[in-house]
């Protein structure tokens, strides 16, 4: 039956109101400025998109932090440029803090990142938009979810709705490349958490319906292995054994029958193997020299491992240990691990976060917020600070391309994005402490 158009607009206005009147006055102002700044705040995407920003350009990675300095001093919170010492070969973060009278509510850490994948020698440099879909090194990951925070902020601000609050805004320089040691890069953040109740990471979105309560680790492992070098014909004799191509054949054969399990990978994306090896483990970058009657003397593979809770890194570090140790005859076998970004592991808090964001997008007519799978999401920054506070993550932009010359976001849930930020940062502002 197709239904009159006079009864579908009165059905559409209904609708709209009914979901209107879910929210107050104060936050239906709050959504007006979003749609005003609107234009503003793409025009600032863009102004930032066009400064490189490479990890390993701390010039620009600086530039771009004094620019939203600039705009977050004009909103009352004050800035704060933290350098990095100079063994960390990294530019530094961005704090801006609002700590305005006696704070009622929960006190939030806001977190984004200045830089992104793309260094100065790189193609991917222009901001350009065409028609709803914006294309740029950064409009998805993660300036473009670094202008949501500041305009949901300033949106609240504008309506003077960020009294008796605490919230920090911190904006890491190094979140593509984070600089080593992590105890010196990531204390800053570690320490504004420690002074906050929740955590929200405007990574990018996963859809209008979903948000992140959980990330996997990201860590790397590099295993060698040792053969005696001999000629060919006397491969698997008492004397001379496998070789270390076929140890290290049997120790990745055994990783892939033996330890799939859910919410874990490991590949092993670089190998070299021959009679002489020589890898650059920082540029994953090697060359081996070998011939078909000489037994490898040297295999070296490296390969990165993610699990969803610090249970599961121990576990699976352990069971990959055991494999590595079961030699063949005659050869030898090692494995190292570097476990940078620890996990962000489902919790309960997460659960009461993810809660005030569902009640926030069917109150504004989005329909419900369902938790993503952590499976598909890769680490970010908000997992150092994941033992410290409650969190929420992928609040940012929705595009596709991110880490590729193709990436883009579109604009056409920007803005709807950028209201729900901001109406979850009010009712969370004022939810009293428990």
């Amino acid at each position: 039956m197709q239904i009159p158009k006079l009864l579908l607009v009165i059905f559409i206005s209904i609708t709209c109101s009914v979901n209107a009147q879910k929210l107050s006055k104060l936050e239906q102002k709050v959504l007006d400025k979003i749609d005003q700044n609107s234009n503003e705040a793409i025009l600032l995407l863009e102004k930032v998109v066009n400064i490189n920003s490479g990890s390993l350009n701390k010039v620009g990675v600086k530039k771009v932090g004094d620019i939203f300095a600039s705009e977050f001093e004009k909103i009352g919170f004050t800035p704060n440029w933290i350098d990095m010492p100079e063994e960390v070969k990294r530019a530094g973060h961005l704090f801006c803090e609002i700590n305005t009278g006696k704070v009622n509510g929960k006190k939030l850490l806001l977190i984004g990142h200045l830089d992104t994948v793309f260094e100065e020698d790189s193609e991917f440099q222009v901001f350009k938009r065409e028609a709803n879909m914006v294309y740029g090194p950064g409009v998805d990951d993660m300036k473009g979810g670094n202008i949501i925070i500041l305009y949901a902020l300033k949106s609240l601000y504008e309506v003077g709705a960020l009294k008796n609050t605490q919230i920090i805004v911190a904006f890491t320089g190094d979140e593509e490349s984070a600089g080593d040691p992590i105890s010196i890069s990531r204390k800053d953040l570690i320490d504004a958490a420690k002074r906050s109740d929740i955590a929200l990471g405007f990574e990018s979105a996963t859809g209008l319906n979903y948000a992140t309560v959980a990330r996997r680790s990201s860590g790397s492992w590099i295993l060698k292995t040792e053969g005696v070098r001999s000629h060919s014909s006397g491969i698997f004799s008492k004397n001379v054994g496998a070789g270390a191509i076929f140890e290290m054949s049997r120790i990745l054969n055994a990783f892939y029958n033996e330890l799939p399990e859910q919410n874990l990978t490991f590949n092993p994306s670089t190998i070299v193997g021959g009679t002489t090896v020589e890898y650059d483990k920082m540029l994953s970058k090697g060359t081996a020299f070998g011939k078909n009657n000489i037994v490898p003397q040297t295999a070296i593979v490296q390969g990165d491992i993610r699990c969803l809770t610090n249970e599961q890194i121990e576990n699976t570090v352990s069971k990959m240990k055991a494999i590595v140790e079961n030699h063949l005859p005659n050869t030898n076998a090692s494995i190292s691990f570097s476990l940078k970004y620890p996990p962000m592991k489902p919790t309960p808090g997460n659960y009461a976060v993810l809660k005030v964001l569902d009640g926030v997008s069917q109150d504004m007519g989005q329909g419900a917020v369902e938790a993503f799978d952590p499976g598909k999401r890769g680490a970010g920054d908000i997992s150092f600070v994941a033992d410290n506070v409650d969190g929420l993550d992928g609040l940012g932009t929705m595009g596709n391309g991110s880490h590729t010359p193709k990436e883009n976001m579109d604009l056409t849930h920007f803005n709807d994005l950028t209201k729900r930020a901001a109406i979850l940062i009010y009712r969370l502002i004022n939810t009293p402490k428990s």
